[in-house]
């Protein structure tokens, strides 16, 4: 599980520098000062993620499924090679990740046996 926890880290760092890439090839665009502010939510994340703690998971949960939602209800399903769909693929392996992790998670019954 420590792998799977690591490559969402890593998946969402990679995310934080794709969305700064993007606010300063377009910084004048409508929106997209929300996006870096995402951005920069999904790099916090993603340093929080390579500690022990169980809240990024949880913030790893939410924070993608709320930007996924946002961007495929504002912009709809982008063109199949694009950073768009990049950037939504790796939401849906974060998510996925992060859904795995609280499932697999030790109940209190488990360590204390």
């Amino acid at each position: 599980m420590k792998t799977l926890r690591l490559v969402a880290g890593v998946l969402l760092l990679i995310t934080f520098v794709l969305h700064v890439y993007v606010y300063v090839k377009a910084p004048g665009d409508p929106g997209i000062i929300g996006f870096l502010v995402f951005g920069i939510i999904y790099g916090l994340i993603g340093v929080l993620l390579f500690t022990r703690k169980m809240y990024p998971v949880y913030l790893g949960l939410i924070f993608p499924l709320i930007g996924l939602t946002m961007a495929l209800i504002k912009f709809g399903v982008p063109e199949l090679v694009s950073l768009e769909t990049l950037l939504h693929l790796i939401d849906v392996i974060v998510i996925v990740s992060c859904i795995i992790l609280i499932a697999k998670r030790k109940t209190p019954a488990e360590v204390t046996n």
